[in-house]
């Protein structure tokens, strides 16, 4: 098959369950599958239910982090999607170390664009990586939790799981 068929399935978490997608150019996403901001309709209907490695590796990294281990292998990324400045947004979502949060004008700054806190929100909404590129670590301005795609209670409950270890 030609590198850009996506494979995808649904895996169950202790928070519901997340649609995972990907192919030869890595992990395209994961979802909740009722969250915002999912692909559209039309790009889900090209691609396949089966399996990939990319899949495998995806979801064993799911496991590892809902049991508190490190990820066994690192994740390849489609980094296909997405504008420049969201790319650039979700690179540093994944400096964010385990159990640590940022504000949305931390991100801003450290982008080099401290006026663009809103864009970075929007960005940071838009994550296509839920859980394993931790969007759920960042905070408002007064460290309120403020939005989540996959809902504020998911936030809550993805930030008391990585405080209690």
């Amino acid at each position: 098959m030609p590198s850009t068929v996506i494979f995808h399935r649904i895996v169950s978490t202790p928070l519901g369950d997340m649609l995972i997608a990907g192919g030869s150019a890595g992990l395209r996403g994961v979802w909740f599958t009722d969250q915002r901001h999912l692909p559209a309709p039309s790009a889900m209907a090209a691609w396949h239910a089966g399996d990939h490695a990319v899949l495998q590796t995806a979801e064993s990294a799911l496991t590892a982090y809902w049991t508190g281990q490190a990820l066994v292998s690192p994740l390849v990324l489609d980094w296909t999607q997405g504008t420049d400045f969201q790319r650039a947004v979700w690179r540093v979502l994944m400096d964010i170390p385990h159990g640590q949060t940022r504000r949305y004008g931390e991100v801003a700054t450290q982008l080099g664009r401290p006026q663009a806190v809103r864009a970075v929100g929007s960005a940071v909404g838009r994550n296509p990586w839920s859980v394993l590129v931790p969007c759920h670590r960042v905070l408002g301005v007064s460290g309120a939790l403020t939005g989540y795609a996959g809902g504020l209670p998911r936030k809550v409950a993805l930030l008391n799981l990585e405080l209690k270890r």
